[in-house]
């Protein structure tokens, strides 16, 4: 639980692979969610690349985001999240955090991740937490 609290109190700015212009979809309502409450969304979906969500070009890879962010948070099947992992170790600087949404979970991912140093959170929602914290 103090992993979730300082994720969410030292980040500011949050990539969310996986974004969603659906406002049924979670992933459109749990990023929407967090926009409201302060954070700065910059959403990542190669279908959605050019389109503006959250106030923000939607950018294809988060290699092409030119501000730095604080968190990447995930909502992609667990078998793309070792190619998610490789990407993010491409951004530069890296991210301090990677969240993986409730239900996705992907043990390799977590570790190449953490032994460059970003710290991770599997099988949780972020709107779920931030909601139960604040």
């Amino acid at each position: 639980m103090e992993l979730i609290k300082e994720m969410l109190e030292k980040s500011e700015t949050i990539a969310v692979i996986g974004a969603k212009d659906d406002e049924i979809s979670p992933a459109y309502k749990v990023p929407l969610y967090m926009s409201l409450h302060g954070y700065r969304i910059f959403a990542v979906n190669p279908k959605l690349a050019g389109k503006e969500l959250f106030g923000q070009a939607v950018a294809e890879k988060v290699t092409q985001l030119i501000d730095p962010v604080d968190m990447v948070n995930i909502f992609r099947r667990p078998e793309f999240l070792v190619e998610h992992a490789l990407e993010i170790l491409q951004m530069q600087p890296q991210p301090k955090y990677v969240w993986f949404q409730l239900g996705i979970y992907n043990d390799e991912a977590a570790k190449m991740l953490e032994e460059r140093g970003i710290k991770v959170v599997q099988n949780r929602c972020i709107m779920v937490e931030h909601a139960n914290i604040y």
